[in-house]
């Protein structure tokens, strides 16, 4: 069976047409992603209208590549500049900058590239063995358990959003609140269209996607004339030749912190909203505490550039697992891909896999094509990168704004997208402005949705609430929820307040009774271990502070000897 839907996807991927569609797609993420400021879900979204004309298996391939190449591509900027061209790539600066100042701008080039490549291609492997099996056990969720895990969801990008928790609740629910004008999704009656006829049918996804992110970007990059006449890139920067071979021996002789630092990224990949912006901090974290010399991060370490980069690619890999097998958007851009799945009458679900087998195996196909594509055109692109660094910003915002403009109108052929790309445009530029984070409000688009219409469901079979803490998968992300609520708070006070200390052990402790509510004998045991592994942290927690408590009065009555 899964050789037959390989060659199947085969059939739909391999042709001249799609590959090529591919390496565009590779390229223009490459340029997107390198350009400071011009972020990867930019680009996906502005390539998102040229894909309504293709097949859902190219539309898809040529988002993948954007994607791919745009998380490769801010490697570009960072080293050479000093100016990370994504979020994901900040942690790439901290190291790669130096190396390049050294005197070594080709092997820190190149050492990117393939931590990128590798990173990618684990992952990769990870998404095809991983999605199928997580799909499976999609299938025992039902109305209760889709609820509760987009709120799970929607508490995670709040949490992780932004550093002020309330300000990223605001954000979400603002967005659930403005996804119920429109039609309601069960019932079929219009609700708080105000008596306009154009907001019967509610906001359409792609422009507020465009407006929230594009175009709001474009307003705070030329809000002020001195700013808008810059030009992007750095007059110093040089073209400069990547020195694959020597950089490919350097990233294999750290294959430990390469490996670690691609779990690091799936992982986080696999958390709704977390996305590649944490995965490369966090594994530049742990390769500078598991390394011998941490005292070379900072100055051109090798393990300093390649834990992100692997880490950011990798993280990749995680997003689309959660949304092959759950249906649930892992960031912005496979929130994207899902509204290009749902313009071709597509349906993303936990059957997503079994209903869609070429769809789904061309995903697997292409997001493993795609490493190796960057890994080819990431020379070509180099030069690319530093003609379009020389253009002024307000050149290059008009000329986005105009694709904006072309791609929301030919969805629908209606003038009233065009206003509503203009009011979310404003709206996403004043919520910068105060600092409110635009993620959660993007999210809502496509989980307000989902949420309203499994919460409808599961009213219409009971009005009880209890079968959301009964149900074992309900019961576990409605856990989940809590403690990521909590978390922002436990970040800021650990460390400093003596409950911060038992954060971790009752976290652990409370997923367990979930667990072993679930059928099957393999999720009791492992929470069993969980159950363990909880009392054992909480033990040695308590003698902690136990023993730091004795130590503060043995210290007060020797100084007052």
């Amino acid at each position: 069976m899964i050789f037959e839907n390989v060659m199947a996807a085969s059939g739909e991927l391999f042709t001249i047409t799609t590959m090529m569609l591919m390496v565009v797609g590779v390229t223009a993420g490459l340029l997107a992603g390198a350009i400071p400021g011009f972020t990867i879900a930019m680009a996906v979204v502005l390539v998102l209208p040229f894909t309504f004309s293709m097949t859902p298996v190219q539309g898809l391939a040529t988002m993948i590549g954007v994607y791919v190449g745009g998380l490769s591509g801010g490697l570009m900027s960072g080293i050479l500049t000093g100016i990370p061209g994504t979020p994901s790539s900040v942690a790439t600066t901290f190291d790669g900058f130096p190396m390049a100042r050294n005197g070594r701008p080709g092997l820190a080039l190149g050492i990117g590239v393939w931590s990128s490549f590798f990173g990618g291609t684990l992952s990769a492997i990870i998404l095809i063995v991983a999605a199928p099996q997580l799909a499976r056990i999609g299938l025992e969720f039902q109305p209760w358990d889709f609820f509760s895990l987009v709120a799970f969801a929607l508490t995670v990008t709040a949490s992780l959003a932004s550093d002020n928790m309330l300000k990223g609740l605001i954000a979400g629910l603002l967005r659930l609140l403005i996804a119920t004008i429109g039609t309601d999704v069960i019932f079929g009656y219009p609700r708080f269209n105000f008596g306009s006829d154009a907001l019967i049918q509610g906001f359409s996804f792609l422009p507020v996607l465009i407006g929230l992110f594009a175009f709001s970007r474009l307003l705070s990059d030329i809000r002020m004339p001195d700013v808008a006449k810059r030009k992007l890139g750095d007059e110093n920067a040089q073209s400069v030749a990547i020195e694959h071979r020597a950089a490919a021996v350097a990233v294999l002789k750290s294959w430990v912190n390469l490996v670690r630092s691609s779990l690091i990224g799936v992982f986080v990949g696999l958390l709704p909203a977390a996305g590649s912006t944490i995965s490369n901090i966090l594994a530049y974290d742990q390769a500078k505490k598991a390394s011998k010399t941490p005292e070379e991060f900072g100055k051109g370490s090798v393990d300093g550039i390649v834990a992100p980069e692997a880490a950011n690619n990798a993280t990749a890999g995680g997003t689309l697992i959660v949304m092959m097998a759950l249906g649930i958007p892992g960031d912005i851009i496979t929130v994207v891909m899902l509204g290009a799945l749902l313009i071709h009458d597509v349906i993303p679900s936990p059957s997503f896999i079994s209903d869609e087998p070429v769809i789904a195996y061309s995903i697997f196909i292409s997001f493993f094509l795609a490493n190796f594509m960057m890994l080819f055109l990431q020379s070509l692109t180099l030069k690319g990168f530093l003609m379009v660094t020389k253009v002024r910003m307000y050149m290059l915002a008009a000329i986005i704004l105009f694709y904006c403009a072309v791609g929301v109108f030919a969805l629908n052929n209606v003038a009233f997208d065009l206003w509503t790309l203009f009011f979310f445009g404003v709206l996403g530029y004043v919520l910068r402005s105060l600092d409110f984070p635009i993620v959660p409000i993007v999210l809502g688009a496509v989980l307000g949705k989902v949420a309203e219409q499994n919460l409808s469901q599961a009213v219409a079979v009971t009005t009880d609430l209890m079968p959301f803490f009964t149900r074992p998968w309900s019961l576990l992300f409605i856990t989940l929820a809590v403690f990521s609520c909590v978390y922002p708070y436990y970040q800021k006070q650990k460390g400093k307040q003596r409950w911060a200390d038992f954060y971790l052990p009752l976290f652990l402790g409370a997923v367990v009774p979930a667990l072993f509510m679930m059928d099957g004998w393999i999720r009791p045991i492992i929470g069993a271990a969980i159950l363990v592994a909880s009392i054992v942290v909480l033990v040695r927690r308590i003698r902690q502070g136990l023993i730091s408590q004795d130590a503060t009065p043995n210290q007060t009555s020797s100084s007052d000897a």
